[in-house]
C-alpha cells in the first residue's frame, strides 16, 4: 500500500506537516521515486545526515541543505577534521537514526524570536538576515533542529536508501570572500533498486569524465600559472573543435544567417545602456583604456544590436539574422568552475534574430527545426521547457500573450512536447530551454531561445513598415550548444571519448610495418589531407601490437595497417573500430569511404 507523504497544490509541493497547519489539499504524493516525492525523501535526508554530523562531532553548526539535481548537500562547520574516510561513519549513524523512527515536526517562529534563539549560531543569523519574511519555520527530529521551509517526512523510518557521494569545501554564502565551511553531497531514493542503478551510473559517470578523458585524448589543459577557469585547448582538442565550428559555420550560413565578429571589449556606458554594467557587473571583468573604463564582454548581443543599427530597416529586410561564435568573459566563483563545463573564458553558438511579432513563430519553427537536427546528428535525446511570464516583466501584456502564444504554436506545429515552467520567463520576454539526455541517462541544460522587447527599447531599434511608420522590432537570442566549450564537455562523456568519425580530432592511423611503407603511407596521408581528414602516420619504434593498442587507447575510428602486400596491390589494410570490423580496400575505395563519412553530416 502507497504511503502519502505530502500534497501537491498550484505547482507547490507541500509536506503533511504543512498541509495539516495551512489546511490545505491538493494531489497527494506517494513514497515513490516521481521528482515530487523525491524532494520530500532527500531534504529529509540531508536532515539526517545533519542529526548524524551533530551527534558524532562538536560544536556542530549548519548553514544550508537543500535539494539539488544530483541529490542533496549540507554546509556545516565541526571542531574535528571531516575527510572522505568519515563518510562510512556518518552513513552508519544516519541508518542508526533512521532505525529509531523519530518523529519529524515542525513549528514556527517570528524572526525575532530565531534571532533570539540562535544568537550564539552565526550561519544560522547569517541565514536568517536573509530571509525576508517576518516569520519562520523549524523541523524538528531527535536533538537536531534548523530553520527550513521543508518540505519533510514525517517520520524517520523511510529512510533508508541513500548514500553520501563526496565531501568538497564551501564558502559560506558562495563568496570566496567569506570562510570556508565543509561540504557533503548525497543521494537517496524511494527504493534499493533505484539507489543501486543511480551509483552504478556515477560510476560510469567517473570513466566518462571529460577532465579524465581530456587529458588521455590530449584534448585540453588548465594550467595554474595560466588563471583558474581559462582552458588551453591542445592541438587535439582545437581540431575537434574547428570540426564542429565549421560544421556549424555553414549550417547557419544554409539557414539564411549572416556572420559577425564583435569586439572582445566594449566601453562602459554601452553596458550601462543596456542594463548589464547594474544588473550583471559583479560578473563582469573591466579595465581601463585612456582614462575611459572598458567591460569585457559576457555576451554577444550589444555588438549585434550595433550591426542592427548600421542602416535604415524596412521590414522587407526582416528577418534579419546575425550569428557569432563569440568568446565571452564571465567573472565564475571559483568553487564552481568545473572542467569545461564551467569556465571564465568561452565561446557561444550565439545568434540574434530581429523580426516583427507577426514572425516570431516561424522563426522558433526554423530554430527548433535547427536544434532538432542537430541533436538527432549526436543521438541527444532532449526535452523542451517554455518558460512564461514573471511576477516582474517589461511590456505589455498583448506582447507576453502573442509571444507565449507564438512559441506554443511554433512547438506544437511540429508536434514537439513541452513542459511549462510558469513565471519562469527573462523579465523581457519568454523563453525556451532545452535539455539533452546523454548516453547514460544524465540531463545536461544546453540551448536556450528567449524573446526580448528590453534591448530593442533600450536602443531604440525600429524598422519602416509597410504604412511607412517606424515600429519596434522584436529581438530574438539564441544558442543551440549554449557554448563550444560546454557542449564538447558533453559530448565527450556522451560518447566516453569515441567521437563520430566526422569529428574525432584524429579520424585515421597509418600504422607502416617497416620503413619501406613510409612513403605509401606519406602519400595516402597527403590524400587525406585533400578531403580535410586528420591523420598522422606511426613511426615510433615500437612492436605492431603495441602501435595498434596506442591508436585503440586514443579511441581513433580508423586504423590502416600497411605491409609489402598493400604497398604492391595500393590497398589498405583497414580496422574500422566504430564499425567494429576488419577489411581490406581498394586506395580509391577507402578514400571515397572516408569522403563519404566525413561529408555526410549536414546539420
Amino acid at each position: 500500500m502507497s504511503v502519502q507523504i505530502g500534497i501537491k497544490k498550484d505547482g507547490q509541493v507541500y509536506d503533511l506537516q504543512t498541509a495539516q497547519e495551512l489546511s490545505l489539499s491538493g494531489d497527494s504524493i506517494y513514497y515513490d521515486n516521481s521528482p515530487e516525492s523525491l524532494s520530500i525523501i532527500r531534504h529529509s535526508t540531508a536532515h539526517l545526515m545533519a542529526q548524524a554530523i551533530n551527534e558524532l562531532y562538536s560544536n556542530a553548526k549548519f548553514y544550508v541543505g537543500p535539494n539539488v539535481d544530483e541529490g542533496f548537500y549540507y554546509d556545516f562547520k565541526v571542531d574535528e577534521h571531516i575527510g572522505e574516510e568519515d563518510l562510512e561513519k556518518i552513513e552508519k549513524k544516519m541508518r542508526s537514526l533512521a532505525e529509531s523512527q523519530t518523529e519529524i515536526t515542525k513549528y514556527s517562529l517570528t524572526k525575532k524570536e530565531a534571532l533570539e534563539k540562535f544568537k550564539k549560531d552565526n550561519l544560522k543569523i547569517t541565514v536568517l538576515e536573509k530571509i525576508p519574511d517576518n516569520n519562520v519555520s523549524v523541523y524538528k527530529q531527535g536533538n537536531f533542529e534548523d530553520l527550513c521551509r521543508g518540505p519533510h517526512l514525517a517520520n524517520t523510518k523511510l529512510l533508508q536508501n541513500f548514500k553520501l557521494l563526496k565531501i568538497a569545501g564551501a564558502y559560506l554564502g558562495g563568496n570566496e570572500k567569506n570562510e570556508m565551511l565543509t561540504r557533503i553531497y548525497g543521494i537517496a531514493f524511494a527504493d534499493q533498486k533505484a539507489l543501486k542503478a543511480h551509483i552504478t551510473m556515477l560510476e560510469e559517470a567517473k570513466k566518462r569524465d571529460h577532465r579524465k578523458l581530456g587529458n588521455e585524448l590530449g584534448l585540453f589543459k588548465f594550467y595554474d600559472e595560466m588563471g583558474a577557469g581559462l582552458p588551453l585547448w591542445l592541438p587535439a582538442g582545437a581540431r575537434l573543435r574547428g570540426k564542429l565550428e565549421s560544421l556549424l559555420f555553414k549550417a547557419h550560413r544554409r539557414r539564411g544567417y549572416e556572420p559577425l565578429r564583435g569586439p572582445e571589449i566594449l566601453r562602459s556606458d554601452l553596458w550601462t545602456k543596456s542594463g548589464h554594467y547594474q544588473n550583471y557587473g559583479e560578473n563582469m571583468y573591466f579595465t581601463e583604456v585612456d582614462n575611459q573604463e572598458y567591460g569585457l564582454k559576457p555576451m554577444n548581443c550589444l555588438g549585434h544590436i550595433k550591426a542592427y543599427e548600421a542602416d535604415v530597416r524596412s521590414y522587407r529586410d526582416l528577418p534579419l539574422k546575425y550569428f557569432e561564435f563569440g568568446t565571452v568573459h564571465r567573472h565564475e566563483q571559483s568553487g564552481v568552475l568545473h572542467g569545461l563545463l564551467r569556465v571564465r573564458e568561452f565561446t557561444q553558438d550565439d545568434a540574434h534574430i530581429f523580426c516583427t511579432e507577426e514572425q516570431i513563430k516561424d522563426e522558433i519553427v526554423s530554430i527548433m527545426d535547427f536544434v532538432d537536427t542537430l541533436m538527432k546528428t549526436f543521438e541527444f535525446d532532449y526535452t523542451i521547457m517554455l518558460s512564461t511570464k514573471p511576477e516582474k516583466a517589461i511590456g505589455s501584456q498583448e506582447f507576453w500573450d502573442k509571444a507565449t502564444d507564438a512559441i506554443k504554436h511554433a512547438l506544437e506545429f511540429q508536434n514537439l512536447e513541452y513542459g511549462i515552467d510558469e513565471g519562469g520567463g527573462a523579465f523581457y520576454g519568454p523563453k525556451i530551454d532545452i535539455k539533452v539526455t546523454d548516453a547514460i541517462g544524465r540531463k545536461w541544460q544546453c540551448g536556450t531561445i528567449q524573446v526580448d522587447l528590453n534591448l530593442p527599447e533600450r536602443f531604440e531599434l525600429s524598422y519602416i513598415d509597410e504604412n511607412n511608420e517606424k515600429m519596434r522590432p522584436v529581438m530574438i537570442h539564441r544558442a543551440i550548444l549554449g557554448s563550444f566549450e560546454r557542449f564538447i564537455a558533453i559530448l565527450t562523456e556522451h560518447y566516453s571519448g569515441e567521437f563520430p568519425f566526422f569529428i574525432a580530432p584524429m579520424q585515421v592511423v597509418i600504422i607502416p610495418i617497416s620503413d619501406s611503407h613510409l612513403e605509401y603511407s606519406k602519400e595516402i596521408k597527403a590524400l587525406l589531407a585533400l578531403n580535410d581528414i586528420n591523420c598522422t602516420i606511426m613511426t615510433k619504434n615500437d612492436s605492431l601490437n603495441k602501435k595498434i593498442r596506442t591508436a585503440e587507447m586514443q579511441r581513433v575510428p580508423m586504423i590502416i595497417v600497411l605491409g609489402d602486400q598493400e604497398a604492391q596491390d595500393r590497398t589498405v589494410a583497414l580496422r574500422d573500430r566504430r564499425a567494429k570490423e576488419r577489411k581490406t580496400l581498394s586506395l580509391d575505395e577507402f578514400l571515397e569511404s572516408t569522403k563519404q563519412k566525413s561529408n555526410e553530416v549536414i546539420f
